[in-house]
């Protein structure tokens, strides 16, 4: 109550004026129009990359170098690889004057890198052993290894706003770079302008909502601080389409794990004007162990700069992820498991980390603490290599309008969570293909999202729009923005509810 006393005073000063928007209403008639962000997708000629699109190197405050990063990236089995250096336009993986060496110089002095830069050779040998070249093929710039495998090198990889404080934006194919302490608005419109594509980076981290003991309260509308960070991000990805959407899975899922109830939140935004927010995961690593905790598996027929950026931008992609960190998917996935396949190993592992997880959030609560708790799955060693070899994968996705179901075909999965208007509807095994939204007429509202889990982590699709027989959006409504200073917003709400449970215990 003291939270949320003290959030509407400042926020009444703020937002005067602002409300929520309203979630998309239930369709009471029969049968459904699916709007299919994979109806281009022909499955059995279509390209599955692996694609980082989020990483950093000690050309910024990465603890390791270029060649390092390479070299893990292409062990690990990544097809696309975009390095996304704090306010660093990557030009080139060979030539490192061509990259701006102002961020690296200033993270040198406050500690952050040591500045020494390692990169790649035309022709050279990776540190452990694998010998590989550098090839430029139509503009393009690939890794290729003596063993055939080979990386694009996507160009002008950047996070953006580097000095902001957490307003991070990560851009791609265009050479433009926001250095100047900034918000959003700076970034995305400067990409968009430049002809590239860009992307909300975990927002969770901006918002504060990483720091929700529960996840009822994060993103919760009633609370007008949240209510003005949503209607900001729907707002910028729904006026510039070149801002593909926000990340909902990010190194290790602890700053995300309530990203995918933002989502789902614009998801019910953008299907009342019968549009979709695309979402992406991954690692944001600064250390090698982090670099397979997220990525993204573009749907392309070719690995080229043109055809992945095509595939952003029209949302054919399916973001994967082997660490969950939400305490409530945990305790539905363990539940599920149980169902369908009983007590195994598996569930025992995860029921546990849901009894470890609660036991520490209580004592968080007690102590008025806040909400960094260091429990997650994972599907990692202490490497951060792959701990077994049932990674789930996604053979095909269809539609069948007529009988008003979606079939996914996977591989090494165990479960399909089916979400609609943020709610859990359904979960099915794995093997049971097709998905009959007639059976859940009563609880799907406006789209529908599956979530495929198996022991090697979690792979998500993208929105499924439903009934998208509706009004078009202009994008050009009024966007509420406060600008560069409005993480205070967030710090107020964070540390009133500390002060509230604090006072709650006394």
């Amino acid at each position: 109550m003291f939270k949320k006393t003290i959030a509407i005073i400042l926020a009444a000063t703020m937002l005067y004026g602002c409300l929520p928007f309203a979630f998309a209403s239930e369709d009471t008639s029969i049968g459904y129009t699916i709007t299919n962000p994979y109806k281009n997708i022909n499955w059995e000629t279509v390209n599955q990359y692996k694609a980082a699109l989020h990483t950093h190197t000690n050309a910024s405050d990465g603890d390791d170098t270029l060649v390092a990063s390479v070299e893990r990236h292409y062990e690990t089995g990544f097809d696309v690889v975009a390095i996304t250096d704090h306010g660093i336009s990557n030009k080139s993986w060979t030539d490192s004057s061509k990259n701006s060496r102002l961020v690296t110089n200033v993270m040198a002095l406050v500690g952050k890198t040591d500045g020494n830069l390692v990169m790649l050779e035309e022709k050279g040998t990776l540190p452990k052993g694998t010998a590989y070249e550098m090839k430029t093929e139509n503009g393009d710039d690939y890794f290729v290894t003596s063993d055939g495998h080979k990386i694009l090198r996507i160009p002008f990889g950047i996070e953006n706003n580097a000095v902001s404080i957490n307003a991070h934006v990560n851009s791609w194919f265009a050479p433009f770079e926001s250095n100047m302490p900034s918000g959003y608005k700076n970034a995305i419109v400067g990409v968009d302008k430049a002809g590239g594509l860009s992307v909300i980076n975990h927002p969770g981290e901006y918002t504060q909502a990483r720091y929700e003991l529960y996840q009822e309260d994060a993103y919760d509308i009633s609370n007008l601080s949240y209510n003005y960070y949503i209607n900001k991000f729907y707002g910028y990805i729904n006026k510039y389409d070149s801002c593909i959407g926000i990340d909902i899975n990010s190194k290790g899922d602890g700053r995300t794990r309530y990203d995918r109830k933002l989502w789902d939140i614009m998801l019910s935004m953008a299907a009342e004007k019968g549009k979709t927010v695309t979402a992406i995961a991954t690692s944001d690593a600064h250390q090698l162990d982090k670099i397979d905790t997220g990525s993204v598996l573009i749907l392309a027929t070719e690995n080229t700069s043109a055809s992945i950026k095509n595939a952003l931008l029209n949302g054919e992609l399916l973001p994967q992820s082997t660490c969950i960190h939400n305490r409530d998917e945990l305790a539905q996935i363990a539940e599920a498991l149980k169902t369908y396949y009983g007590e195994t190993e598996l569930y025992t592992k995860i029921a546990a980390l849901v009894v470890e997880y609660d036991a520490e959030r209580e004592e968080k609560d007690k102590s008025g603490d806040d909400g960094q708790v260091g429990v997650n799955y994972t599907a990692l060693d202490d490497e951060g290599y792959l701990a077994t070899a049932t990674r789930p994968s996604v053979k095909s996705i269809t539609v069948n309008d007529a009988e008003d179901t979606i079939t996914i075909d996977s591989e090494n999965a165990l479960l399909v969570r089916w979400i609609s208007d943020g709610k859990l509807i359904a979960t099915t095994k794995a093997d049971d293909l097709a998905f009959d939204l007639n059976d859940y007429e009563d609880v799907i509202k406006g789209y529908v999202r599956a979530e495929i889990f198996g022991e090697g982590g979690v792979v998500y699709t993208e929105g499924f729009t439903l009934n998208a027989d509706k009004a078009s959006d202009d994008g050009n409504e009024f966007i509420f923005d406060l600008g560069f200073m409005d993480f205070i917003f967030a710090l107020v709400d964070r540390y009133a509810s500390l002060i509230g449970r604090i006072i709650g215990n006394i």
